[in-house]
Parts: C-alpha cells; structure tokens; sequence
C-alpha cells in the first residue's frame, strides 16, 4: 500500500458542505477500489457494496428510499453503526442502472452522507446503456500513478515536495534521472509499482504486466456491440501498442484490413474505456482550443509500462543512456502524455498537440496546454534553444511570452528570442519535474 495523490483530492471533496455524490473514473485495473478503501479508513463507518455480487445487488435495488436502505445496508455489511461520519462505496455500480438512479436521492435526501462509485466498465456503458444523474453527482478521473506516487512507493518521498516546488538542488539531477527512466519503463500501473517497490526486480514483473494485457483483452467482448468491431478491438490491442506516440491512420491501421470506420468506431470504443487516446492536433495559439478531426492523430495508450511491454522495447530502455533516444523519442512522448494526465482530476481532459496552419509548413508541437487562459506550447526535444524551431513558430503567433522544453537536462528559465525579435521565456523542465508546471506557471 502506498498513498495516491487523489487521496488528498477525496480529502477536499469530503470537506465541501455541498458535495454531491462522488463518480470516480478510470480505467480498468488503475486502483479505484483500492484508494477507497484507503480513504475509508478515516470514516468512523465504512461500507462496501460490490454490486457484483448478487446480494449487493438485490439489497440496492430493494428500494428507492435511501434512508430505508441505509440500516439494511449496515446489516448486510455486519457493522453496527457508530456516531460520526459514514462513507458508502458503490463498486462495480455499472451492473444496476438503478443503483446510478439512486445517487440523485442520496444527494437530495440524504446530504450527509458521503457516497462514492466506481465500476471497471462504467466507461463504455454510459451514454450507451447507462446514464448518470444530470446535476445530482459529481466526477473524479483516476489515471496510473505519477512519477511522484513511483517516489512514494519506492521510499524516495524525500524529494516529493522539492520537486513539487521546483526547488530540487542541482547535486540530485542525476539520480532523479534515473529513477525517472525506471519510471518510464515499468510505468505507473498500481499492481506494477507495488510489486516492483517491493523486491526491485524488473524481470519478475513480466507476470504482472501478462495478467494486466490479459484482462483488457478478455474486456473485448463487454466492450463491443458487434462481432466486427469486437475483432477490431481486439486487433488494436495486440497490434496497437507499437504505434505508441506515433501519428497513425485509422484506415489499414498496423496493416489491418479493416477500413477507417470500424477502426474509427473501435478507437473510439477503447478511448471510452480510458486505455488509450488519440490525441489530434489544433491550430490554435489563442483558446478555445479546436482539435481539427481531418488530421491524423498521434495514439497515447494508458501506460507506458504496458507499452514498453507489449511492444517488446524493454531492453531498449537499457541500452539508451538518454530517454529521448528510446525509439526514436517515442517512448518519451508516451510517459509525458502519461505525466500531463496526471495533473489533474478533471474527467474529460483531452491531450493535443499543435501543427501550424499555413501553406508549405511543417510546424509541430508535440503537446499544448492550457493555463490561466493561455495555450502553452510543449516541446519534448534535446538541443540548443534556437533548433526548436516549432516552439519559435507557435510563439511568433501566440499572445504570451512562455514556452516549455521537456528533456533530460538541467531545470533552468531562458530568455529566447524568435526571428522577428519576439522575445519569450523557455522553461527547461527535467522529466522528473513535469509535476511542479502548474507552480512554475503560477509565479510566471
């Protein structure tokens, strides 16, 4: 067991007086059930509904008076009640619509009552077979742990909040490398770093990360509506983690015979589920942010630990002493989409990256993101400051002075001027540092 960031994110929602009641989401096997039961702890009762199990489901389902069902719920659990707080989580609630319909009158009749739910394939149920009550809940986003949960894990909290704060001393640059290029190949699966924190053993995690791709794949068919698109499916995950970081086309995708529409539609099928991202490109240097659908897009999958794995690159990670030369500067792109996810808990969160609207141009940013008002270009790329051409591009247009460089170098703030004598500041950030960005923005 090892803390999670959203932890202190529950903490919050359980202080707000207005809480609605809490959907967290996530994809499969990314500690959902865990990090509650976790935080369960602090409540001075803890109740635990999985409505797979039968029973769960016919006592939830029993009635719509929740204030009927609060005592049958004590009763199925074994607990007697104490004075204090009292924490429901709902687990696998995608298997009753009428346990989702349920939250709305938890919210209006029984307010103070802290309700949680979550479910393994609620992702690719709802707006399909299930909806979620309009106004009456609120969402949380769970993603595989951070660079910083890796710390904690490992027992490396100690440099936690220096990096958080970007006040890390120069002398430790070396060793925070390398624990982030560990990092970047087991990734942030919870099962993954657990076990890895515990002996320290790449090799033995091979099992681990067989199990984790073994289950997506038997999702195939929860997921699909038709035998056709279940094959598509589960083509994309066997063929579909190579192309990691990679711009890619849906039609013939990883010399597939399947044509554009039903690659389309399974994309979108496992974006649902959150397993991957196809992350398009705007042309916007001013919000709204615009992804343009007629360009190809760059594929993120959920983890770079099942990537590197499925993908059979591994040994690669070895035998490059630089992340940006893993291949061809791929493996790079994956954990820092990974990385940006994690900067939030907003659910809906969509990745892009910029390419520059004119004739004859080949400009590109690997990522954008949006801060106080502003899109901030991100380039993932090692170098002098005058060869990142793109970024000079993007801030010859852009209304803001601000740009940030992710690489294996030092942290540092540059003073850069474009041709036309716009002058900006590079923020220079470290893999590792990738975390403290919103505090940096937020004294810029």
């Amino acid at each position: 067991m090892f803390k999670r960031g959203i932890e202190n994110e529950l903490e919050r929602w359980a202080s707000n007086p207005y809480r609605k009641p809490l959907v967290l989401r996530g994809a499969r096997q990314v500690g959902k059930t865990t990090v509650v039961h976790r935080f369960g702890e602090q409540f001075d009762n803890y109740l635990y509904l999985n409505l797979e199990k039968v029973h769960a489901r016919q006592l939830i389902e029993s009635t719509d008076d929740v204030k009927t069902l609060l005592p049958l719920v004590f009763l199925y659990c074994n607990k007697t009640r104490k004075e204090g707080r009292t924490l429901l989580f709902i687990d696998e609630i995608q298997v009753s619509s009428h346990a989702l319909a349920l939250l709305r009158y938890f919210y209006e009749d029984a307010p103070d009552m802290y309700v949680i739910a979550a479910g393994s394939l609620l992702e690719t149920m709802l707006d399909k077979h299930l909806s979620l009550p309009v106004g009456r809940v609120e969402y949380r986003a769970i993603h595989p742990c951070s660079f910083l949960e890796y710390l904690g894990a490992i027992g490396k909290e100690r440099f936690v909040e220096l990096i958080v704060h970007a006040a890390l001393p120069v002398v430790f640059h070396e060793e925070l490398m390398q624990h982030f290029k560990t990092y970047a190949l087991i990734g942030g699966m919870p099962e993954v770093v657990a076990q890895y924190a515990a002996n320290f053993d790449i090799v033995a995690l091979s099992n681990v990360f067989n199990q984790l791709l073994n289950a997506y794949k038997n999702d195939v068919e929860k997921y699909a509506d038709t035998n056709t698109q279940a094959n598509v499916i589960r083509y994309i995950l066997d063929e579909g983690w190579a192309f990691s970081g990679q711009s890619i086309t849906l039609g013939g995708f990883a010399s597939s015979p399947y044509r554009a529409r039903e690659t389309g539609e399974a994309f979108r099928t496992l974006n649902k589920a959150m397993l991957l991202e196809l992350v398009y490109p705007t042309n916007n240097v001013v919000l709204p942010i615009v992804s343009d659908l007629k360009k190809t897009p760059k594929l993120i999958w959920l983890d770079a630990g099942l990537v590197n794995y499925a993908s059979g690159i591994q040994k690669e990670f070895l035998l490059n002493s630089d992340l940006l030369d893993t291949w061809r500067g791929m493996a790079a792109e994956q954990i820092v989409a990974q990385e940006l996810r994690t900067l939030t808990y907003e659910v809906g969160l969509k990745l892009n990256y910029w390419m520059r609207n004119k004739r004859g141009s080949t400009a590109e940013v690997d990522f954008v993101w949006t801060f106080d008002g502003k899109i901030i270009p991100i380039e993932v790329k090692s170098g002098h400051n005058a060869h990142l051409k793109s970024i000079h591009q993007f801030m010859m247009e852009a209304n803001h002075d601000i740009a940030i460089r992710i690489w294996s170098g030092n942290f540092s703030i540059d003073k850069v001027k474009t041709i036309n004598e716009k002058e900006f500041r590079l923020i220079n950030l470290p893999f590792y540092m990738i975390s403290s960005l919103p505090n940096i923005l937020a004294t810029m």
